[in-house]
Formats: C-alpha cells, structure tokens, sequence
C-alpha cells in the first residue's frame, strides 16, 4: 500500500522526469508540501528525503531544495541492487547543517535527520548522544571548514582583524551557528581551539605592554563576541527573506513611510533625520565599523595608536 509521503514523492518525480521542473528549479518546501496537501510536518520532511536519496533533488544553501543536476528517471536506485552504505558519523553531522543552512535551527530534529539519511531516529544515537551535542560537532565542523590563513600576521590588530574576518564570514555561510556558539558555557571544540589560541597569542607580546593571561581571555573573548553579536542577526534577516520574498532593502522601502509618519521631527529630529537619508547599514557595516570602533579601543588600552575612523 502506497503512504502519503510516497504518494506526493512520485508527483513530484513525476513533474522532474517530465522537465516540468528542470535542473535548478526549486522543489515544494516542506511549508508548501504541508500547506497543498494537509499532511503533518515529518510527512513533508519524508517526501523531501526520499527525493534526496534517489539523487533528484540538492539542498543549496540560502535557497532551499533544488533539483539536481542531471536528474532524470535513472537517477533511482534500482530494485535489487546493493543496500546503501549506512551512515557515518559524519554524515550524520553533515545532514544536520544541510537542514541548518537552508532551514535554521528551527527546522532541525533528530527525526529530520533520520528522515534525510533514510535511517530509523534511534540510529542517530550510535554516533551522537544528544542533540546538544550534534550542535557542538557541528559547530566544531564550521571551525574546521573556516581555519585561519598561514602565516598569521605578527601585529595584534592585523591578527586579530583576521580572527574576527575569518569567524564573520564562517558565520555567513553558517547563519545557526552564531546561536549555536556559547560564550558563558564554551563547548569542547577542537578545530576552534586554533581561533583561541591565535588571539591569545596576538595580545602575548606587546612591546612594553605585558598582559597577564586574565587580561588576554578578556580581549581575545571581546573579538569572537563582536564577531558572535552581530552574526546571531544573519538567521533570522535569510529566514524573513524566504518568508516575505523581499530583501531587507525591499522591506525598508515599504516600512519607511510608516516609519516617516510617526518620527515627529519635533520629538524625534534624529529619527526624522536618519529616515530621509540614504543610509547603508547593513549587517556587514556593522560589524566592520563594530570590529574598528573596539580594536580602536584596544590600542588606546595597550597605548598603540588607532586607526583612522
């Protein structure tokens, strides 16, 4: 007997074979599926899943399921050939930051993950003990992905522009793993402890300055909390892209009006100001001017001259 999920699966095999959806082309999201055919969530994730397995579709990252390259009738595994290999650890981790990447944090279960890798939920607890703990590899994976360039440069500011750039741009292709990183409870990261130490070495030999290891871990943890701040904002900016179809850019034009309207000049002349003017501040302007404006900060602290604004 044919389930739901394996029902509107071939639908959509149907529409790819046909080429009425092309190499490229985005599949129904698991929202869409849910809201067309008025079946629950993990329904939706098994229809998706079961086109991954059969190498129709892709996930790609800021857009969402596409399909794959090449996809055809062939593309499925064929009655009788050899199983799948089961899953790796890393594999599982991986699974996990595809859902992340096109989804966030919001769309990410254990069962999701089961579902993806074609696996029963309990498999996953062979490789991972919990969910905080997949979140801990799979930031330790984001680390590892983004290591810092050799050799680092030798001044502290450069140094630490580095650290910052590299964790920044990790943070743009990750959007989840801002929320995911703790500064109160730092989880065991091997591949990050390389961004630690970089840091702390940038500020271990300032001429005429030593800096006791307390002061260090301020000012090293200060540059991954700027980095961290502005980050936690990426998520949350894509996922609203996705759900309203307009940029930030878009959504401001249709808000600005409304803003006008109530930003009396008399009351709020700054506001009023700031609204009828052409202003570029994006996510990136804030964390560069954030990232210039404290190590500005830290050279008066370590009595190295500032930068420019």
């Amino acid at each position: 007997m044919t389930t739901t999920s394996e029902r509107i699966a071939d639908e959509i095999r149907a529409r790819i074979r046909s080429g009425a959806l092309a190499a490229g082309d985005l599949v129904p999201s698991t929202r869409r599926i849910v809201a067309e055919h008025g079946v629950a969530m993990a329904t939706a994730s098994r229809v998706l899943g079961a086109l991954r397995r059969d190498g129709l579709v892709e996930v790609r990252r800021g857009v969402g399921t596409v399909v794959a390259a090449g996809a055809n009738a062939g593309t499925s595994r064929p009655a009788g050939s050899p199983a799948r290999r089961l899953p790796t650890g890393g594999d599982v981790v991986r699974a996990a930051m595809a859902v992340a990447d096109t989804e966030g944090l919001g769309g990410l279960s254990m069962r999701r993950i089961a579902t993806d890798l074609g696996i029963p939920t309990m498999s996953l607890y062979r490789h991972v003990r919990s969910r905080d703990e997949l979140l801990t590899r799979m930031l330790d994976a984001v680390y590892a992905e983004s290591p810092l360039p050799e050799p680092l440069p030798r001044h502290w500011r450069a140094r630490a522009e580095t650290c910052a750039r590299t964790m920044w741009s990790a943070f743009q292709r990750h959007p989840w793993a801002a929320h995911v990183m703790s500064m109160t409870r730092p989880q065991v990261l091997p591949h990050g402890m390389a961004h630690t130490e970089a840091l702390l070495a940038a500020f271990d030999a300032i001429p005429g300055r030593p800096l006791d290891l307390d002061t260090r871990m301020h000012l090293a943890v200060s540059v991954v909390q700027l980095a961290r701040g502005v980050g936690v904002s990426i998520e949350p900016a894509l996922l609203a892209q996705q759900d309203s179809g307009l940029t930030d850019e878009e959504w401001t034009d249709r808000a600005l009006p409304d803003l006008r309207a109530v930003a009396d000049p008399r009351r709020f002349p700054q506001i009023s100001a700031a609204t009828s003017t052409d202003i570029d501040l994006t996510l990136d302007s804030l964390f560069e001017f954030g990232l210039a404006r404290l190590l500005d900060g830290y050279a008066v602290f370590l009595g190295d001259a500032p930068s420019a604004p």
